[in-house]
């Protein structure tokens, strides 16, 4: 399980978590719901190392993990699909794909598996992932998170700007690791997709959790929705 206990973190001198606390269980989908600028993405870069913490600890299945170098945390089995993708964008699908084989020296059945998920990108091995369509690019950067076999995959807006046949297949994924007891975290605003596929959903506003709801219990409770994500 990985548990975020009280954190701060910021940018510099500007404090965006203040005592954030949260638990991804595996084969569970927990998602990060909040306004623009509540501090989500935040949250995602501070577990993956990326920010500093000034307070509070990160742990997976009880080992520290929270003061780690960044390069260190994938290697611990965490996997992260950062908004935008962040590919590798002169190199080709199989060299993106390669880079995640070796960030935990996977096996080479590790790629056969991944590829077998997105059979699409088997047929573009050899293509530069600059050239890739934006659901292909998405499907790249999944499968390259896959490559490290993760216990914990985190998404930041896997869905945006996709057209529907590829949101689908995003979340038929993301459905096929929860099965298999990945532990995930997402942050997304499609509704219809979170409230169909989430175990649990975790509200953030100024950077602080502000409420934590079952999915089937926020179905019957839409001003849950309206309080932190109304306008």
């Amino acid at each position: 399980m990985l548990e975020v206990t009280g954190i701060d973190a910021g940018y510099g001198p500007v404090q965006v978590l203040r005592g954030l606390s949260l638990a991804v269980r595996p084969g569970e989908i927990t998602c990060l719901l909040g306004r623009n600028g509540a501090g989500k993405t935040t949250t995602m870069k501070a577990i993956m190392g990326l920010l500093p913490l000034s307070a509070g600890r990160i742990t997976l299945e009880g080992e520290d993990i929270g003061r780690l170098p960044a390069h260190e945390v994938p290697r611990r089995g965490i996997g992260y699909i950062p908004q935008g993708r962040r590919l590798f964008a002169e190199l080709t699908v199989a060299q993106n794909l390669e880079i995640g084989l070796m960030t935990r020296n996977s096996p080479r059945h590790v790629l056969a598996r991944v590829l077998d998920l997105f059979p699409r990108l088997a047929d573009r091995m050899g293509q530069r992932a600059e050239t890739l369509s934006g659901g292909e690019q998405q499907m790249l950067a999944t499968a390259r998170a896959l490559c490290l076999e993760p216990r914990v995959l985190l998404l930041d807006e896997p869905t945006e700007g996709l057209q529907p046949s590829m949101i689908e297949a995003i979340r038929q994924v993301v459905i096929r690791l929860k099965s298999e007891g990945v532990a995930i975290l997402l942050v997304e605003q499609r509704l219809d997709a979170v409230l169909s596929a989430a175990d649990r959903v975790v509200f953030i506003e100024n950077g602080q959790v502000r409420e934590t709801a079952g999915a089937v219990d926020l179905r019957a409770r839409p001003e849950m929705l309206k309080r932190y994500l109304g306008v």
